[in-house]
């Protein structure tokens, strides 16, 4: 199993919005894709959030090239569309991980 996992650093002053946005727009158009069978959003703890709240969704896919799909078929209009909507009042970074058994 493959997790794509996304980090999410966001303003104060939009988190309420973001947070709304990201589960009922956001998280469901991703997993639309076919690409993930699951999901989980976690709040990360434990770090300065004086200037917002920082998540991290990771998405799971059970292939490789369940990932690369996403990647190529469907990630750049959705980032480009969270650009759009938020700017620079967030800041993400992405990371795939394999799970270990």
């Amino acid at each position: 199993m493959y997790i794509y996992n996304v980090t999410t650093k966001v303003s104060s002053a939009i988190h309420t919005d973001w947070l709304h946005w990201m589960k009922l727009e956001h998280i469901p158009a991703v997993m639309e894709t076919g690409c993930f069978e699951a999901f989980t959003l976690v709040s990360i703890m434990e770090i300065d959030e004086a200037d917002g709240p920082t998540y991290a969704v990771q998405y799971k896919a059970n292939t490789h090239a369940d990932y690369e799909r996403y990647i190529s078929a469907f990630s750049a209009q959705l980032r480009n569309e969270t650009i759009a909507k938020w700017g620079d009042k967030i800041m993400a970074f992405r990371t795939l991980m394999q799970v270990v058994n």
